[in-house]
């Protein structure tokens, strides 16, 4: 039985141990992007590696590594209803040759990803306004927090409650402490806003709008209100339940705190309490009685209000009871002019009009008459039979007064003593005879361009002294084609439709129209100056974007390269280039800000660099800077600077022997050189200067392609060693650059090696045997011979107009020679007939 107890306990401790050795564990934060690593497989087992699920994590099959993927971990997702402790994911991999099956728990740490949050949007509690100082209210919406451990503390505050309040919290409750003295009276409501702070190394913070609404207590004490009555007037006659007066006592607290209860005071008179009665609820004060006194009477009523524990507050009004008079004499008004109401309508502008007439009824024996105070200055009341006359005495201007109220006097005849009054109310009539005035005669605005559309740009005002409808103006814009403004008809704001553009119209003037809505209506005329203000919204424009330059190498330091014309059209800083640059390295040039030229700052050597490559930058003095570029390509123009080079032979001692059965024609050599330079100054030709011997020679040199050739049949006297000066020249201007090369060659039937260590001397020319005589240039001829047949035509024209008039004038002279001659022959032979 021992043995049995052993062997299972044996067999459970290596289950147990094989368990805790197939598994792994690992910890990650969540929502790490892919392809974090988050451990490995290789400190404990060996390769090669493979997760049989790869959904959140990867594994490199050869070293083992642990990587995140694409598909994001969210803790709260994988484990939503867990407050504390770990949230794990579990992975089974195979491992090493023997594929080894193993667990991986990979624990995922929470990160301050969720901000706290409130279930409402607004908390509302009532407190009354006589809570003590301390005292604290319990707050049942708490903020929530999906995050765990120190992310999920959320600490709380109060904005805005300007110290009447603050909160305490502890690791269960919310609490909301009273600092300050509450008033009702004073605010009856406190708004603030509670701000939820949680604890993460980032904080996340919710709000919620916190109301307190102060409940009222009776407090407050009622007092009377200081426009109540003093002193009342009672005319004799009057019935029971008239009327006399109400006083009114205000108390500030709600509700029943807020009733009131009037009574009259113990210390007023028997009579007075006779006479009068006051309401309990309203303060209202009424005749008691019917009443006919025979002379005047005064009683003072004093009325007292009662709200306990408040003291007793009073007020008094004094009462004057009239006795009944006599009938007073009476106006019957009969009306002549339009009335409503018992109301003369006229319109304005009339001439003087009628407008009524009044009849006197007197029952009494003392005469009185009828007048007008002395303020109706504009109006007239004339006897006539008895009667009197109502009439105005100028034209009445609405504009002026609308309203008149006239007041009709009777008194004695004889005397200054006032009897009654009586009034007639006079109203006068609009006519539309004002127009619109604009309050200023010029407006002025100013705008910056680039606008948003719509934008108001000001508000005009006119007005009409006509009343309603004749005073009512509407609003409108004259010319304005095509329609970029607006104006409201209403209220007169002038606004812009469009995005405006200062560089297309710097300035609008518009006019505006006010009209209102008489029949027909009157209207009236104002401008309106808009500027536009520049914005710097036009970069900097090169006139040409692409610039071609051409130089010549070697062109001196600060030379002129070319002209930059740049356009701006802003205007001012907007407008003006303020820095021009030469973006690139090593670039020989620079900008010249004076004159806005390009100039040269280094050396240029054609064979360095036949071309260069720039990139201008403009930038303007606007805020904020505005910039362009343009390329500029400046080709380098070729000097004759480099004299040719010659490569074959490569000295002045090669030498080559040939047969005296060459042929002729044969090529035996070949002169080959180069020249750095361009075009015409790199075109090369080849000469013979110098022979030794100096007889002639059986060779000669192709000017073009420099290959020597044998140019006659060698004989016995050509069995000997040729030596060949070649000069090598180019075609540059203004002098072409030239290099010379020996060449050797022996005539020899015995193929031999020839060495040279020594070049013959060189003759000046006038003792060098005759060269060859030179090719006929045909195209040189060619070229010079237009120019010279050009020149013989035009000598050969004006020979021919100088022999022409030569004998224009011989022949001329010749004439008038022989006219002279004939008139004197004829003159000599009259004489003699005469004398016969």
């Amino acid at each position: 039985m021992n043995m049995v107890c052993l062997l299972q306990k044996v067999l459970l401790v290596a289950s147990v141990r094989q368990i805790i050795c197939h598994t792994l564990t690992l910890s990650t934060l969540e929502e790490r992007p892919e392809g974090i690593k988050i451990g490995t497989l290789s400190t404990a087992y060996s390769p090669p590696y493979q997760l049989l699920a790869r959904s959140y994590f990867q594994v490199n099959e050869e070293t083992g590594d642990v990587y995140t993927t694409d598909q994001m971990i969210d803790r709260e997702t994988l484990c939503p209803s867990q407050e504390g402790g770990y949230c794990t994911i579990s992975a089974d991999a195979l491992v090493g040759a023997e594929q080894e099956l193993i667990k991986i728990t990979i624990i995922v740490e929470d990160i301050n990803d969720n901000a706290p949050f409130f279930e409402t949007t607004e908390i509302r509690l009532k407190i009354p306004e006589d809570t003590s100082v301390g005292i604290r209210v319990l707050l049942d919406d708490k903020a929530q927090d999906e995050d765990i451990g120190s992310n999920a503390q959320i600490r709380y505050h109060l904005e805005g409650a300007k110290g009447f309040f603050t909160v305490a919290q502890d690791s269960s409750s919310i609490e909301l402490i009273v600092e300050r003295e509450l008033d009702r009276e004073s605010q009856n409501e406190h708004c603030m806003v509670l701000v939820a702070v949680d604890s993460g190394s980032v904080p996340l913070s919710a709000t919620v709008s916190l109301i307190v609404t102060v409940l009222d207590v009776d407090d407050q004490c009622p007092q009377f209100n200081p426009d109540n009555p003093r002193t009342v007037s009672v005319p004799g006659g009057v019935t029971r339940g008239t009327t006399v007066t109400q006083v009114q006592a205000i108390d500030p607290d709600l509700g029943s705190n807020s009733q009131i209860t009037y009574s009259f005071s113990l210390h007023i008179s028997d009579r007075a309490k006779e006479l009068f009665h006051l309401d309990r609820n309203t303060g209202r004060i009424s005749i008691a009685m019917d009443m006919k006194l025979d002379s005047p009477e005064e009683h003072v009523l004093k009325v007292v209000v009662n709200s306990p524990p408040c003291p007793v507050e009073q007020t008094q009004v004094t009462v004057y009871l009239q006795p009944l008079r006599s009938p007073e004499p009476t106006i019957e008004i009969k009306y002549v002019a339009q009335y409503r109401n018992q109301t003369i309508i006229l319109p304005e502008n009339e001439p003087p009009t009628l407008l009524a007439l009044l009849e006197l009824s007197d029952v009494s024996s003392i005469q009185r008459v009828l007048s007008l105070e002395t303020d109706s200055k504009a109006f007239t009341l004339k006897a006539q039979a008895g009667n009197y006359l109502l009439s105005t005495l100028k034209p009445l201007d609405f504009e002026v007064c609308s309203k008149y109220l006239l007041t009709i006097v009777i008194r004695e005849a004889q005397g200054k003593h006032v009897h009654a009054k009586k009034q007639i109310k006079v109203e006068i009539e609009d006519v539309n005879d004002n127009a619109p005035q604009f309050e200023e005669s010029y407006y002025q605005v100013e705008i910056e361009e680039n606008n948003e559309p719509g934008i108001s740009l000001l508000q005009v005002s006119a007005s009409d002294a006509d009343s309603q409808l004749y005073g009512k103006v509407s609003y409108r814009l004259i010319h304005n084609n095509p329609a970029i403004f607006n104006i409201d008809e209403v209220t007169g704001v002038v606004s812009a439709l469009e995005s405006l553009d200062r560089e297309q119209q710097g300035e609008y003037i518009l006019t505006l129209l006010a009209r209102d809505n008489g029949s027909p209506p009157l209207e009236t005329f104002t401008s309106v100056a808009v500027k536009v203000l520049d914005q710097n919204d036009n970069p900097p424009t090169f006139v040409t974007p692409r610039l071609v330059f051409f130089i010549s190498e070697g062109i001196p330091y600060l030379a002129h390269v070319g002209n930059i014309v740049i356009v701006d059209p802003d205007e001012g800083d907007n407008g003006k280039v303020v820095d021009m640059q030469v973006l690139g390295t090593h670039v020989p040039f620079a900008i010249d800000m004076s004159q806005l030229a390009l100039r040269c700052t280094g050396e240029v050597d054609r064979e360095k660099h036949d071309y260069y490559e720039l990139i201008l930058l403009a930038i303007d003095g606007g805020t904020p800077q505005r910039s362009s570029t343009a390329s500029v390509t400046v080709f380098v123009e070729d000097v004759n600077d480099n004299q040719p080079q010659v490569l074959l032979p490569s000295n002045n001692f090669s030498c080559q022997t040939i047969s005296p059965n060459t042929r002729v024609g044969s090529i035996i050599t070949k002169i080959y050189a180069i020249d750095h330079d361009s075009g015409m100054n790199s075109d090369i030709s080849y000469q013979i200067i110098a022979r030794r011997p100096i007889n002639p020679s059986p060779f000669q040199i192709d000017p073009h392609t420099g290959n020597i050739t044998l140019a006659q049949q060698l004989v016995s006297r050509d069995y000997s060693m040729h030596h060949l000066l070649i000069k090598v020249s180019d075609s540059g201007k203004p002098a072409p650059l030239q290099a010379t090369v020996w060449v050797h060659i022996l005539v020899n039937e015995m193929s031999m090696q020839c060495n040279l260590t020594t070049v013959p001397p060189y003759f000046p020319p006038d003792t060098e045997p005759p060269l060859p005589p030179k090719p006929y240039n045909l195209t040189e001829s060619c070229t010079k011979l237009p120019w010279l047949l050009l020149l013989c035509g035009l000598g050969m024209m004006v020979f021919s107009i100088c022999m022409f008039l030569v004998t224009f004038i011989i022949c001329m002279k010749q004439k008038h020679l022989r006219k002279r001659t004939c008139k004197r022959d004829r003159t000599i032979e009259h004489e003699l007939e005469y004398l016969k």
